[in-house]
């Protein structure tokens, strides 16, 4: 059977003071009073039954992701005792599915990207899907076009593409994954149409990526194989306590991927952004006539230009005058103000603010 997995454990520190240690990036509702995760969620149910949709996220989060979406069964949100980075939360995963469908096919997805349309994702999951059923032993991951010579996000090589029967897309045979690049790299690749970006989304039998991270990474079986002994047994959180954090903290791509040799890929022409920073809503949020990026039901701005300002109370009003190029971000107990040039040093704050004692604030 088809399974998704919805990967969302990031806390998006740059997204501070909407973001919380208890109230990760996904969850906020920026996207026209909606999260990252519902629409994440409602991207996959044209393809996955709701029974089969399984979000990871931290236990400090399962609360709120449970919140989120209301109609996904309670046992299908898996609650991380700690961070492992994606190569433990993924062989979690796997491992679960695995007890209960020993054939099961496995895609995952990432909970804080904005990918429109949503039928080129779509249609790319429903060929991966159908790749790795008549190829068991393969792997699937997917490359989006590059829209800018990206120094923020790794690349994956890929060979001509080839057609498949059961397939709408062609498939490619990924021939290396790239690091991110310094700047003169990124246009290198920019220009060659064999380097897409790294989407962290794949496809693949869980028993496939089960068997090559015992190959590539041997540390994670045994506590791995505790977790599935008494996975649904009384024993089941202690045991996930106590084994789960003996796993590598290491990424997937790391782990596996940059390492196996049957790994495919299928391309994505579509808009495909990260929400990792305020600066990225410039992307997916019309500006008015002063270039302001405004997500808040009510404000006044007079004779303001090139402002991000952002609430998610919608009967707050955000008011200024003369502002220029600036970030106001509102919540009810924590306001930031700061240049936008200056939003870098957001995680210098945060440290500042823990080592003052307001770590309510963090």
């Amino acid at each position: 059977m088809n399974y998704a997995v919805i990967m969302a454990g990031g806390s998006g520190k740059r997204l501070w003071p909407l973001s919380r240690l208890k109230r990760p990036k996904q969850v906020l509702k920026l996207l026209g009073g909606q999260t990252l995760l519902w629409h994440c969620f409602q991207r996959l149910l044209p393809v996955f039954d709701t029974r089969n949709i399984i979000v990871l996220t931290n236990a400090d989060y399962a609360d709120r992701v449970r919140e989120n979406l209301p109609n996904l069964p309670f046992g299908n949100v898996i609650a991380e005792p700690a961070v492992r980075d994606t190569a433990g939360a993924i062989g979690l995963a796997a491992t679960v599915l695995t007890k209960y469908d020993p054939q099961a096919t496995m895609a995952v997805v990432t909970a804080d990207q904005v990918i429109e349309p949503a039928e080129v994702l779509q249609q790319a999951l429903k060929d991966g899907l159908s790749f790795v059923e008549n190829h068991p032993d393969s792997m699937i991951t997917f490359g989006v076009k590059p829209s800018f010579a990206s120094t923020q996000l790794g690349y994956i090589k890929c060979a001509n593409g080839q057609n498949y029967p059961y397939c709408q897309n062609k498939v490619h045979k990924v021939q290396a994954f790239k690091e991110k690049p310094d700047e003169e790299t990124a246009k290198e690749y920019l220009n060659n149409s064999r380097y897409f970006w790294n989407s962290g989304m794949f496809v693949w039998k869980t028993k496939t990526i089960l068997s090559n991270l015992e190959k590539f990474l041997p540390e994670s079986g045994e506590p791995l194989q505790k977790i599935k002994t008494d996975w649904d047994s009384p024993n089941q959180q202690v045991t996930l306590r106590e084994w789960f954090v003996k796993l590598p903290k290491t990424s997937i791509d790391f782990a596996v991927m940059e390492k196996a040799g049957n790994v495919h890929a299928i391309t994505l022409e579509c808009r495909w952004l990260d929400i990792g920073s305020f600066a990225a809503l410039a992307d997916i949020i019309s500006s008015d006539k002063n270039n302001n990026i405004v997500v808040a039901g009510t404000s006044e701005l007079l004779d303001c230009k090139n402002n991000i300002v952002v609430t998610e109370q919608k009967e707050h009003l955000i008011a200024a005058i003369g502002l220029r190029d600036a970030l106001v971000v509102h919540c009810p107990d924590a306001t930031l103000v700061c240049p936008i040039d200056q939003t870098q040093r957001l995680k210098e704050l945060l440290e500042q603010i823990r080592q003052n004692g307001r770590d309510k604030f963090l």
